[in-house]
């Protein structure tokens, strides 16, 4: 196993332990028996490159397969997805499940949100409701598995691409790792349970993270939590190999072998980590006005670079995600995992549904179609951002909408 050196590594552990429900998972933990899966006959023959298959000895292996879009989530990947894990859990020759990116820089940038947006602009919201119902019950599949699940998180890994890959058993990741939840540049919030795991991180570090959109490497993922694996990028192909062989359902056997190639790792001076105090002292604030205040204040005492660019990557965002996201976060605090999903869920169709705001179809046609990054957001301030709309995101959906379905009953979550 990986490990810090110094003093942060005592601070991490502390903090890891102190924490309540924290996002570490006991791998020799058993789940209860799950409901049989969905096998709803659906035509993905035309989709099936975007998630290839590879078979081996005792395991499977999806590749998300969109190389030239980051591997970027569409509606087909999804119920792919979903509907191979189903098959791959109930068939008794399969030990375990590994998820990986296919090309050279990224496992999964996220939502594909460009076409999502594209969807509802052609009148087809329904659809792109069906996805987010689809993604987080594919999230909650994860969570639950029954089978040791494996995410080699080599390259970027952002928005929903953790979602996917977060809540399962093992998370191995490289030098080449990235990481990060930049939804509320965008317009929009952390979702598919990032509400849950970044809430579980050190201290306010997952405030600091969905606030600012901030990145981390693989070292600090390991160090958070966020990561139960570190290796090399160059190491990989022996690990997928000795994987490959491996005739075994067996957790500790899995373990051992993503083990084997992994080197002792600690985030150097200049990581993020190294800040947790003042993030601490910051983002602990009960508003968003409050925290860029304290912000300002750490700026006029402080010549570190480091606070200059979060206050920018504030004061960039959407107002009325950073209001939505940091009231997520909270809430995040004291709920499961499904909890989190099934508010997820209402807060995405607020977005969608431009009800109270644009900002998401403004944020993915600033920052992803013109790309003129000059999104024109609606409220334009903090202050003009009410009570009213922050709470209309967490209100249950009316009669004709009904809330997200998880099979609580049946299957449940080890982190």
């Amino acid at each position: 196993m990986q490990r810090l050196k110094g003093g942060l590594a005592r601070t991490v552990k502390q903090y890891c332990l102190n924490s309540r429900n924290g996002i570490h998972c006991n791998p020799h933990r058993h789940r209860s028996f799950s409901a049989l899966p969905n096998y709803a006959a659906v035509n993905d023959a035309d989709f099936q490159d975007q998630v290839l298959v590879e078979g081996r000895a005792k395991s499977r292996a999806a590749i998300l397969n969109r190389p030239d879009s980051l591997n970027a989530l569409t509606p087909p990947m999804v119920g792919r997805l979903k509907r191979l894990y189903e098959s791959w859990e109930e068939n008794p020759s399969i030990g375990f499940v590994l998820m990986k990116g296919g090309g050279s820089k990224a496992f999964c940038s996220g939502a594909d949100v460009v076409s999502l947006s594209q969807m509802v602009d052609d009148g087809n919201i329904e659809d792109c409701k069906r996805y987010f119902e689809m993604l987080y019950k594919f999230v909650y599949l994860q969570a639950t598995y029954l089978k040791p699940h494996v995410a080699i998180l080599d390259g970027y890994t952002m928005g929903c691409g953790a979602g996917i890959s977060i809540p399962g058993m093992f998370r191995l990741v490289t030098d080449r790792t990235v990481f990060a939840n930049p939804e509320a540049q965008i317009g929009f919030h952390p979702d598919a349970g990032a509400s849950f795991y970044l809430s579980r991180l050190p201290g306010y570090l997952g405030e600091y993270l969905a606030l600012t959109g901030d990145k981390l490497n693989g070292v600090e993922m390991i160090a958070s939590g966020l990561a139960t694996h570190y290796s090399l990028h160059s190491k990989l192909a022996w690990i997928e190999d000795r994987l490959g062989n491996l005739i075994t359902d067996d957790r500790d056997a899995i373990e051992t072998s993503l083990a084997h190639y992994g080197v002792i790792v600690h985030p150097d001076k200049t990581s993020v980590l190294h800040k947790i105090e003042i993030i601490d002292k910051c983002f602990n604030r009960d508003t968003v006005e409050e925290i860029i205040d304290a912000l300002e204040n750490e700026a006029k005492t402080s010549s570190s670079e480091w606070v200059k660019v979060a206050l920018k990557k504030l004061k960039q965002a959407s107002p009325l995600s950073l209001k939505v996201t940091l009231h997520s976060i909270r809430e995040g605090r004291f709920q499961s995992l499904d909890q989190c999903l099934s508010r997820e869920y209402r807060m995405s169709i607020a977005g969608i549904s431009k009800k109270v705001s644009n900002d998401f179809f403004e944020g993915v046609r600033a920052s992803l179609v013109d790309k003129d990054f000059a999104p024109k957001w609606d409220p334009p301030t903090l202050a003009d951002v009410s009570a009213d709309m922050v709470d209309s995101y967490f209100s249950r959906l009316d009669e004709f909408e009904p809330d997200l379905e998880l099979p609580t009953a049946t299957r449940e979550p080890y982190i």
